[in-house]
């Protein structure tokens, strides 16, 4: 299930939290946890009544995924990092959920073009819904980001905290993004109010950062008050 379209995914979200959200007067916590962090993202932007308060992302590819790891081999024993690209942005391929956020930095425009979920989440591929899917997404009170150089699957790890290539394979951090220097979601907004925290923890493996006691001390409990 996990392979399917995330906007197939997110509409699965929807259906199983809007009861909990009409439920809880005082808001909720959102805590979205590898890929679910991408899915809960555009939950939050495609949804005008969500009442979340913090919206948690835990070693998520928010500016997508670019790297050969073992999960990726099994799943495309055929292709390498540097030629999926002629896999992902095709129709076929945006049918598979790792496409929807592949982000090859050396076929800018084809992500551009083919993305049909990360380029339109991030704003960077024009849409008639854009301005309300960023003010949807500025009704959280803040955003934690939590990743880590330890975690062996996100790739880049900055990934998680809004980091990502350039076309030399150079990792450009948060305010280097285009995303957030345009601000198109809403991200350089969330850190003008205050509203943007995380956590970069070392030691950390991507399968072990929702049982890590530490992480959550640190970096996830002060934030559900």
């Amino acid at each position: 299930a996990s392979l399917r379209p995330l906007w197939v995914q997110v509409e699965g979200f929807r259906r199983a939290l809007a009861p909990i959200m009409a439920n809880a007067a005082d808001g909720v916590h959102l805590l979205g946890y590898s890929q679910g962090g991408l899915i809960c993202r555009a939950l939050l932007a495609t949804m005008p009544d969500h009442n979340v308060r913090s919206f948690i992302s835990l070693a998520a590819p928010q500016m997508g995924q670019y790297g050969d790891t073992d999960y990726l081999k099994w799943l495309f024993p055929r292709h390498m990092k540097s030629n999926l690209y002629r896999l992902c942005y095709t129709p076929l391929g945006q049918g598979v959920s790792i496409c929807n956020y592949w982000n090859d930095p050396h076929h800018r425009e084809l992500y551009l073009n083919s993305s049909d979920f990360l380029a339109l989440l991030n704003d960077e591929r024009l849409h008639p819904n854009a301005s309300d899917w960023k003010q949807n997404l500025l009704r959280i009170q803040s955003l934690v980001l939590i990743g880590g150089p330890d975690d062996g699957v996100i790739t880049p790890w900055q990934s998680s905290l809004f980091g990502f290539y350039d076309a030399n394979e150079t990792v450009r951090e948060m305010r280097a993004q285009a995303v957030y220097l345009q601000d198109t979601f809403g991200l350089k907004t969330l850190e003008a109010r205050g509203a943007l925290g995380g956590c970069a923890v070392p030691g950390v493996g991507h399968t072990a950062w929702h049982s890590h006691r530490p992480v959550y001390e640190r970096c996830i409990r002060p934030w559900l008050t």
